[in-house]
This record gives structure tokens, sequence and C-alpha cells, in this order.
């Protein structure tokens, strides 16, 4: 089980008939006075197969939050409403910020509300269909988060069911993702940023990189790029900057602005699967021999807010 202090509660959404179904979750408390000052809350959101307590051992979260005094939010997927315990970012329902997107928001709202958290410093991160799910809530819910981080994960709205969800894991997207993040930036109706880091794996054959390019995209739209300044072919435009980042795994880093402000960063990790870069290898889903995607995470969070 988990080190140092814990919870397990549900979180409610307060919603007229039909109510919405609940999901438990974990918070993770570090040690140390935590009344004296508001602590970053990081929301951590597992994969198929994956229970959160896996993906928090798995990923160092603990140990970054220990490190950095932020409190960690679990949310755990019922076997019941996947058998894989993936979560539902194709349900169009999620994909437009209801079904299980409304779920992980009202979990936040309820840690936010009942614990000493620093509103101006919630991050999301998530690996797989937990990073699809990050991304639906990014675009659904921009004003919740200073800045997300999605790994290995799909854009909003790129499949509307189970079968188109495979499909666009294979192949890349079937549908139009750019349109989607059209949408949300009207809907955000506002000027702001919201940073995001997308991590993935240049030999991930399960949910193939064409998909992180996509999700690039949405957040480069998100924060103020306009569809017709991006390359018609569905690529990205050179960044701002690109830098290597060691390790048994190289990747790199491809850093893009907007008004001066790092908004997406997108690092591609060179032979890494369909796995947490940098992670503990007793489970599956995490290679250690990648960057550590954790550390990347705080970096960016912490870069990204200045």
């Amino acid at each position: 089980m988990l080190p140092g202090r814990k919870y397990a509660r549900r979180g409610f959404l307060a919603l007229p008939a039909p109510v919405l179904p609940a999901r438990d979750y974990l918070l993770y408390l570090p040690g140390g006075d935590r009344r004296a000052q508001p602590l970053p809350l990081l929301v951590w959101l597992h994969g198929c197969r994956q229970r959160p307590e896996e993906f928090a051992l798995g990923s160092g979260v603990l140990r970054l939050a220990d490190e950095k005094r932020a409190l960690v939010l679990l949310p755990r997927q019922s076997q019941a409403a996947n058998a894989e315990r993936c979560w539902n970012w194709f349900d169009p329902l999620t994909a437009s910020g209801a079904g299980e997107a409304a779920i992980v928001a009202a979990q936040i709202e309820q840690v936010a509300r009942e614990h000493p958290v620093d509103r101006r410093r919630i991050y999301a991160a998530g690996l797989s269909s937990g990073g699809a799910l990050v991304a639906a809530l990014a675009l659904r819910a921009p004003q919740l988060f200073a800045a997300v981080a999605v790994h290995s994960g799909m854009p909003c709205g790129a499949a509307a069911s189970a079968a188109g969800a495979r499909r666009a894991m294979r192949r890349g997207p079937e549908t139009d993702t750019d349109a989607v993040a059209v949408q949300a930036r009207e809907n955000w109706k506002t000027s702001g940023f919201l940073p995001a880091l997308v991590i993935h794996g240049s030999a991930d054959g399960a949910v193939v990189p064409a998909n992180a390019f996509r999700l690039a995209r949405q957040f480069l739209i998100l924060n103020g790029v306009r569809r017709e300044q991006l390359p018609a072919d569905g690529s990205l435009p050179d960044p701002a900057a690109r830098r290597a980042i060691g390790g048994a795994l190289l990747a790199e880093a491809r850093d893009y602005a907007v008004a001066d402000r790092l908004v997406v960063r997108l690092v591609l990790v060179e032979g890494l699967g369909h796995a947490w870069s940098g992670g503990a290898d007793a489970t599956e889903y995490f290679d250690p021999r990648g960057p550590d995607a954790t550390r990347l995470a705080w970096e960016f969070f912490e870069a990204a807010r200045r």
C-alpha cells in the first residue's frame, strides 16, 4: 500500500437525475505541516490494466510529492465501468466534458475544498487512457489546471466508440481533432494559457506516435494558435527550441511558445514502447531506461507557470 498518510474516499458531483456515478480515489498527503501554506495538487491518472497504487509507486510520484510537498489525487477506474480498467476517454459524454471527465473534475473540487490546495498549482498527468482523459479534462475544463502532462495518450475526441478508439490508437485519429480544439478555445472564453507536456515513445505500437503530434496541435490551438497557422498536413510547425535529453533511451524535447510563453513541450523518447518513461520496472507499463517522466512533468509544470 501507499506509504505515509492516505485517504480513500468517493467523489460525487451533484447533478439532477440521472445521478452521475462515482469513482473511488486515493489522496496522498505528504509529511510535514500542511497548515503553513496551500500545497500543489498532482492529479495522477493510471492507464489500462493498472490500479492507482501501482501507478503511483511505479511512476515515483509519491517520492516527488514528499520532496516537493504536494498532494496527490489518484482516481481509480472501476472494473464495472471498463473490464480492462481503462478510462473511457472515447465515450462522447466524457469527450464533451461530462461522464468520467466530470467525475474526476468533481473529485478535484472536493479535494480542493477539504484540503489546503493551492488552486494556482493544480496539475494533471496521465498514462495511456489516463493521459487521454487528462486531454479531455484539459480541453473541456482548462480553468481547473495550471498545466497538464499526457504520456502515451490520445487527443480529445479522437474516436467516438471502443472500436474507433482501437483504430485511432493503431493508426491515428479518425476525426478532426483540430476542430475539437478550436471549439474548446472558443468555449473557454478567455485569452489564458494552459501549458501542456506531451511525452510519447517512438516504438509505441499500442498508441502510435501520430497521436502525440495531433495532441500537441490541439494544445497549440487551445493556447491561441489559429488553426490556419498550423501545417495543413496535420504535422507540427518548427519548434521555438529543441534539446536532447540523455539517458539509456535518448529523447528530444521540442518547445512551442505563444507570446514568448512556453505552452507545449513535446518529448519523443527513442525506442520507448507503451510505457511510462523512467518508471520502476516492477510492474508492466513502466520502462526504467528512459528519462524520468515524473521529474520531466514537475519541471515542466513549474517552468510553465513562470
